[in-house]
């Protein structure tokens, strides 16, 4: 095979896979706010749930990118097995869709495709016809990179190492399936591993039957790709990926097992026969040596295969979700207020509009950590105990591991392609975030006077100590009129808060005037006055920083 044909080919993959990036990226901007709607509205209906899968799958161009979302939903929290399962079951026809579009061979308009979406691209005054653009230019490159790998790989048909693989290798079809499994594994790409398939088969390299057998096996692939995302996760998230991975294996024995009877049905809802080749004369612009027909075909056996899975697998899925503790047992542990991320997954930034949802699940889940660390110290003023005191100490460094964490994700976010909405989410949630840590600094600063007033024995007068639980309950319901907004973004929340802050305000000017008589008239110590005041000025800076936050929210939600 001359070194030329394989640079071709090589090219042509290249072209291919980032044909699919740019379709993926634009078909995701398009799909906007909708998406990120969907995905949070998830029910536990079956036939939606695996719509939403199939949705996703569409979307992303890819099961094997839908199935670690799905996975890392699962194990954040955001859904349940049951709800899971469902997706992932969708998942294989959204990808089926992808797929269908591949087969066309219409690589004659690729070229004008192209330069349709470079003009939208690059000279569209709108935002949509922008992503438009990246659509119309990730097609154009998906038909002409799968022609050029066609055309790559014609040449190697005729070598004899090719023969001698082919003979040995393929003759039991177990060893196509497991190929097909090999090739999704390693592009992380079932909808590209089927590009990549039909390119093959379609220069000849492939025969029918291979070609079908490496497809099914593309599931297998998908479902060990959720598997290994799981490894690392929560209890449920290992479930679902296993009860995946055992739902597909299931399907792909079921197929061998009557192989010759799926061919049938492949073969009766598909043109032409599957393995005609072109010759010299070419009617329909398709290259000699090559074979128009069978990229339907094998798009038609992805088809086939996923609607029947979820024909049979949907009304089971109660079944798979009882037997899946029986399958991985144990019981779930940790707690909400661990000192590490729960919502957010690295694998997801490529989809920016994904991750940011999950960013925003982790801010809120920062800003209940907060919440209670405050209500925690409140506590304090009224009986002081030191387990609380540990407890306010741990979620004050879970906060502090949330602000690093949440902003360097937040960070890998903004250094991919953005639309400008999504662009101006990250520095606010950025600045609700620093706000949040520093709510919880000043909260600490509190804890720290109450200790040393425990520790050193000093003491109040009634006066002060009313006038300080006073201002706690103030400062209380300002910032929990702010981080329950964060959830709860109904009426007028904003001059609500605007009226608590100048309640604070006053408060704080009658208190230090309290306090400066006091101090003249002998009832309060200089150590009191001073731990009294590194007081009110803590409450100051947290109602500054819920303030703060309630401003920025406006802006985000």
């Amino acid at each position: 095979m001359p070194q030329s044909f394989l640079w071709e080919a090589l090219g042509g993959l290249g072209l291919f896979i980032l044909g699919m990036k740019f379709m993926s990226e634009g078909l995701q901007k398009l799909a906007g706010e909708r998406l990120r709607q969907s995905l949070e509205k998830t029910t536990g209906n079956r036939l939606s749930a695996a719509l939403m899968g199939s949705c996703l799958a569409s979307l992303l161009q890819s099961s094997s990118a839908a199935s670690i979302l799905v996975v890392g939903f699962v194990n954040a929290g955001l859904i349940s097995l049951y709800q899971a399962l469902g997706v992932l079951v969708g998942t294989g026809i959204g990808t089926t869709l992808a797929i269908q579009f591949i087969a066309f061979k219409v690589s004659f308009y690729a070229l004008p495709v192209i330069f349709f979406g470079v003009i939208f691209k690059f000279f569209g005054r709108r935002r949509r016809w922008v992503y438009v653009g990246d659509l119309l230019l990730g097609a154009g490159l998906v038909f002409l990179g799968l022609q050029i790998m066609e055309t790559g790989f014609v040449p190697l048909t005729q070598t004899a190492l090719y023969q001698g693989f082919q003979n040995r290798f393929f003759s039991w079809r177990i060893s196509a399936v497991l190929s097909g499994a090999v090739i999704t594994f390693l592009i992380q790409s079932s909808s590209a591993a089927t590009g990549v398939i039909i390119a093959l088969a379609g220069s000849g390299l492939l025969g029918y039957e291979v070609g079908v057998a490496m497809v099914v096996g593309e599931v297998l692939g998908t479902s060990l790709i959720a598997v290994i995302a799981s490894i690392n996760g929560t209890l449920a998230a290992k479930r679902t990926a296993l009860v995946y991975f055992i739902i597909n294996t299931f399907a792909v024995v079921v197929v061998l097992l009557f192989f010759p009877l799926f061919l049938k049905i492949v073969h009766l809802i598909s043109p032409g026969e599957a393995e005609f080749t072109i010759t010299n004369v070419s009617p329909g612009n398709f290259p000699p040596g090559t074979r128009p027909n069978i990229a339907r075909h094998l798009a038609n056996a992805h088809t086939v295969f996923s609607v029947l899975s979820a024909m049979v697998f949907l009304p089971l899925l109660g079944f798979f979700t009882r037997s899946a503790t029986v399958i991985v047992p144990g019981r779930e542990g940790g707690s909400d207020m661990e000192p590490r991320t729960k919502y957010i997954d690295r694998r997801v930034v490529n989809t920016p509009t994904i991750a940011l949802l999950q960013a925003k699940n982790e801010l809120k889940r920062m800003a209940g950590i907060a919440r209670s660390m405050f209500d925690d110290m409140v506590e304090q003023f009224y009986r002081y105990d030191a387990k609380r005191s540990a407890r306010i100490q741990q979620k004050e460094e879970a906060l502090d591991i949330l602000q690093r964490d949440i902003s360097g994700f937040l960070v890998l976010i903004s250094r991919q392609p953005l639309d400008s909405d999504n662009s101006m989410e990250i520095p606010i949630m950025l600045h609700i975030v620093n706000n949040l840590e520093h709510l919880g600094d000043q909260t600490e600063s509190i804890l720290e006077c109450l200790s040393r007033k425990k520790e050193e024995r000093i003491l109040f007068s009634n006066a002060a100590m009313s006038e300080l639980k006073a201002l706690a309950a103030k400062v209380a319901e300002l910032v929990h009129l702010s981080l329950e907004s964060l959830d709860d973004r109904t009426g007028d929340n904003l001059n609500i808060a605007r009226t608590l802050k100048d309640e604070i305000i006053n408060m704080q000017g009658r208190m230090n005037n309290n306090h400066i008589k006091r101090m003249t008239s002998g009832k309060c110590t200089v150590i009191s006055g001073l731990v009294y005041g590194d007081i009110i000025s803590a409450f100051n800076k947290i109602a500054e920083y819920a303030f703060n936050i309630m401003k920025t929210e406006k802006e985000l939600f």
